[in-house]
């Protein structure tokens, strides 16, 4: 009978990417009898597998690899999974000897996708793009959703006004690039067509947006946006009645919950990335046809073309109906 295996998983960023790995660690911890699992990761996304009962250990990514190599070496892991495979983890990979599983990138295939627009790469999520890499150990995919733990038990009643304590939908307004973000006047005017109360939720790069909604649309809306924490946005997420989002982290984390999630798409797609939502039983997938679309894989500072039809043409009628059914 061999022994358990000490096993290293490895993704360093995005937080959209991270959180697609918590499959992979649950299916190995539970699947390997005995297992210990650990998982390396930026320091800025070590929330995502903060109390995460799947995890033996989390080690963090420091500022010389050096450092990072000589802490995975002493640990004597038996093998790594490698769900970021980079010059970074190449480099780890060939300095610690350990046997290893890579995740294919198809980083070829995308920028052709991105560059020709076309689907060269197949719709498969990243979930089981990353499960892929772990079949050689006998790991198959368990079928359930995404993991998140928040950390504490939070009372709504701290959170949010006395309006929005009987059900609500989360609207998560910020993202990462402008070309992923909708319009101020476009959220406006969605929230408006809502019959529900309506949480938006972001960091404080969308605090003044959310203030101009919020002001603009009434009561009606509460403007969490840098208000609450990261751990308390995730818990009103948990809480909510279904979630409007853009391609953003939050969004992501939301399938955790399996929410009603209404998924809006700008300058990018979620079939080159393959982070469309995991396991979620009702799902609005929303974007605007355009042969100009994907203008990025990640999203960009403005609309090359200065129309941003992307957003600006998105189906309100389709959101609303979704959120108000």
């Amino acid at each position: 009978m061999s022994s358990p295996l000490k096993i290293l998983v490895i993704r360093f960023s995005s937080l959209g990417d991270v959180i697609y790995t918590t499959p992979v660690v649950r299916c190995l911890k539970q699947q390997l009898p005995g297992a210990e699992v650990h998982f390396i990761t930026k320091p800025q996304f070590k929330y995502i597998y903060e109390d995460n009962p799947y995890l033996d250990k989390l080690l963090l990514l420091k500022e010389k690899l050096n450092d990072t190599i000589a802490e995975i070496k002493a640990q004597n892991y038996d093998c790594i999974i490698d769900l970021h495979s980079n010059l970074r983890t190449s480099i780890i990979k060939l300095r610690t000897g350990i046997k290893s599983y890579t995740y294919n990138k198809q980083t070829i295939r995308k920028w052709l996708s991105l560059k020709l627009r076309k689907q060269l790469v197949p719709p498969v999520h990243l979930v089981d793009r990353y499960l892929k890499a772990v079949v050689p150990l006998g790991i198959v995919n368990d079928n359930k959703p995404i993991d998140y733990f928040v950390k504490n038990n939070y009372d709504i009643a701290t959170l949010l006004p006395a309006t929005h304590h009987n059900g609500y939908i989360g609207f998560i307004i910020g993202a990462a690039h402008f070309t992923k973000r909708m319009p101020n006047e476009k959220i406006i005017s969605i929230c408006r067509q809502l019959n529900r109360p309506i949480v938006l939720l972001g960091g404080n790069d969308v605090k003044g947006n959310g203030s101009m909604i919020a002001a603009a649309v009434g009561p009606n809306v509460y403007n969490a946006c840098g208000v609450t924490s990261l751990d308390e946005s995730v818990f009103l997420v948990s809480k909510a009645e279904s979630i409007i989002g853009f391609d953003t982290g939050l969004t992501h984390i939301a399938e955790a919950f399996n929410k009603p999630i209404a998924s809006i798409w700008g300058s990018t797609v979620p079939e080159l990335l393959g982070v469309q939502p995991y396991k979620v039983d009702n799902v609005l997938i929303s974007g605007v046809n355009l042969s100009c679309r994907p203008c990025s894989k990640y999203g960009l500072a403005q609309c090359p073309l200065h129309h941003f039809k992307c957003m600006n043409d998105i189906n309100e009628k389709e959101i609303v109906d979704f959120c108000n059914g």
